[in-house]
């Protein structure tokens, strides 16, 4: 029997962005201030939530979170590509490498989960209005967030594990900027099957579920204030949806636009540009729709910012 020759892999070569080499220095500068932006930008927000007592409501507890989500979603990916730039050294282990991906899976199920639960809240807020506190309660609020979050790790440490078991022996080049599961996957000269099951099933069902919460939580929402006579309420219910759902077209339509548009050539070099999208600008962008659209937030930042802001009254 003829034995095939598997050379065990200790570290891959990440290609980074499809660029020239005179860019690359630029970008990675550019991306340098995205990602300082963005962890900023969403730290304020959390300051904001946690000193003014004005936001102490599940909406801002769940946004609160959202923002740490993104503050560790963008460090997953952004910092590395920086630093391997700049450095000129494009290797990750891969130890290095599984464990990118395994915090890139646990961080993009939890921003897509959260939307889900912000959605919801805003559903009972605005159509079940009598029953708010005592739906949305603070001990419920708690639970959901912490179970979202098993659910994410578990889910990616199913493909982490699942990755791990797998044998590399064509290239060691991944043309992406960070160890995603398609690009590892192409490298393999392992059985795939599992894999692909995994992500047909499991990863399917964690990004679709939530997307088609979201759709419902709309519809309903849209129905119940479209039955509202006054015009101030109807003002009132879309100014307290308008933020949420930006960040939800911005987060799924970019993802959309990577993996389901069948009018784009799904190249190497354009998945890894649009990937750009989700993973540093949406995070960036967030605290920004939050703060310019909603009133209670902005003045929390006006506070937090001029260093007024008094102690937390939980």
């Amino acid at each position: 029997m003829e034995k095939r020759n598997i050379t065990v892999l200790r570290e891959f070569v990440l290609l980074g962005l499809p660029i020239s080499t005179e860019q690359q220095h630029t970008l990675a500068l550019f991306f340098l201030c995205v990602y300082s932006v963005a962890v900023m930008g969403n730290t304020v927000i959390i300051l904001a939530v946690g000193l003014d007592s004005r936001l102490h409501s599940p909406m801002y507890f769940f946004l609160s979170n959202l923002a740490f989500v993104d503050i560790c979603f963008i460090s997953t990916t952004v910092p590395k590509m920086v630093v391997s730039t700049l450095t000129d050294t494009q290797t990750i282990s891969f130890v290095g490498c599984l464990a990118q991906l395994f915090f890139f899976i646990s961080f993009v199920n939890m921003d897509s989960l959260l939307l889900c639960v912000m959605a919801y809240d805003r559903y009972v807020a605005i159509c079940r209005p009598l029953q708010y506190t005592t739906v949305m309660n603070p001990r419920l609020c708690v639970q959901l967030v912490a179970g979202l979050w098993v659910v994410t790790y578990l889910h990616a440490l199913l493909h982490t594990v699942l990755m791990a078991r797998l044998s590399f022996c064509a290239s060691n080049v991944v043309h992406h900027f960070f160890c995603d599961l398609n690009p590892l996957l192409q490298l393999s000269c392992s059985n795939i099957s599992p894999n692909i099951v995994a992500i047909f099933t499991v990863g399917v069902l964690l990004a679709v579920t939530p997307l088609v919460c979201i759709l419902i939580s709309y519809g309903l929402i849209f129905s119940t204030i479209l039955r509202v006579t006054s015009t101030q309420g109807k003002q009132k219910a879309f100014s307290t949806c308008s933020c949420h759902l930006s960040v939800v077209v911005l987060f799924y339509g970019t993802a959309i636009t990577v993996y389901f548009s069948p009018s784009t050539p799904h190249t190497p070099e354009s998945d890894t540009l649009s990937a750009v999208m989700y993973t540093a600008v949406t995070p960036m962008l967030n605290p920004f729709i939050y703060s310019l659209r909603s009133r209670e937030v902005k003045a929390a930042l006006q506070k937090v910012l001029c260093g007024r802001a008094g102690l937390p009254q939980w």
